[in-house]
């Protein structure tokens, strides 16, 4: 059954009209310049009248990792607090992320997707700030990384419902195994292959792609236009380890990983007390 599946699924992707096109929003959110006055009214207009992404946005600014110790109702003050650029890549990924949302829900938690996309992205910010600054990617780089790793999940579960639903269920009940070894067996591709194609799709920027296809295998020749942001990625996985979502990876982290990014190995235990933090403060932003 998982071959005739696969295949099916593969022959699907051979079709990438079959795929739904970047979301309006999102193109208009992509196309602003927030560097200005004007950009950054643009966006938060844009943003006061998508309901879903404005409740996004001020969850995120609840949440206690930013500390401010009052409740946030308007856009304008989250953003005074998140800052514009963080804004508008929540927006733009919530955006895209809603795009391929399948209604009614099967088995595949999108909450829980946006969790764990939520807490990667948080946690390749906290290895940004820890990393040398000639080595360190943009704000925005780091949350569209972030924040659409695992889309490639929303295109199996758009492409093949059943596929995923059974994927799914498949993950969840066998958790000692990872998710590259149940793609292996039931799939004819990977959730990276998935989000690789979407991100061409959609004319994604290729170290984004990068992310997308390699954040499991970041030593990949083809994944050094995607660096240092493909290890970062891959990274913060392996200390979120089935936060939100089942995703079982492998969890060992060698001091080259730590080293490839410019962090001291000796810092991992801080490293992983403040991954720890984020996650109770994105449960908080989440369910606010």
């Amino acid at each position: 059954m998982f071959v005739n599946a696969a295949a099916s699924l593969r022959q699907a992707l051979d079709h990438l009209g079959t795929l739904p096109p970047i979301p309006r929003i999102a193109q208009k959110i992509l196309s602003l310049k927030i560097n200005s006055d004007e950009g950054e009214r643009a966006l938060l207009d844009l943003i006061e009248k998508d309901p879903p992404i404005l409740t996004k946005v001020i969850g995120l600014a609840n949440s206690p990792l930013f500390g401010t110790g009052r409740k946030i109702l308007s856009l304008h003050d989250a953003t005074a607090i998140l800052g514009s650029r963080r804004v508008k890549m929540v927006a733009l990924s919530f955006a895209m992320m809603s795009s391929m949302n399948r209604r009614p829900a099967g088995q595949f938690d999108i909450q829980g997707l946006w969790q764990h996309s939520l807490s990667v992205a948080m946690t390749m910010d906290t290895l940004a700030r820890l990393m040398p600054r000639d080595l360190r990617p943009s704000d925005e780089e780091v949350y569209l990384a972030g924040l659409l790793h695992d889309i490639g999940f929303l295109v199996l579960d758009y492409l093949d419902p059943q596929l995923s639903d059974a994927f799914h269920a498949r993950l969840a009940a066998l958790p000692r195994l990872t998710v590259e070894e149940i793609e292996t067996e039931m799939l004819e591709t990977s959730h990276g292959e998935l989000g690789a194609e979407l991100g061409r799709h959609w004319n994604l920027p290729d170290p984004i792609v990068a992310v997308l296809n390699y954040h499991h295998i970041p030593g990949d020749p083809r994944a050094m236009i995607g660096q240092p942001l493909v290890s970062m990625a891959c990274l913060a996985e392996k200390l979120l380890p089935t936060f939100g979502i089942a995703e079982p990876v492998q969890m060992e982290i060698a001091d080259e990983e730590w080293l490839a990014l410019g962090i001291a190995p000796e810092k991992a235990d801080e490293v992983r007390a403040k991954i720890q933090e984020h996650i109770r403060n994105v449960i908080v932003a989440i369910n606010a």
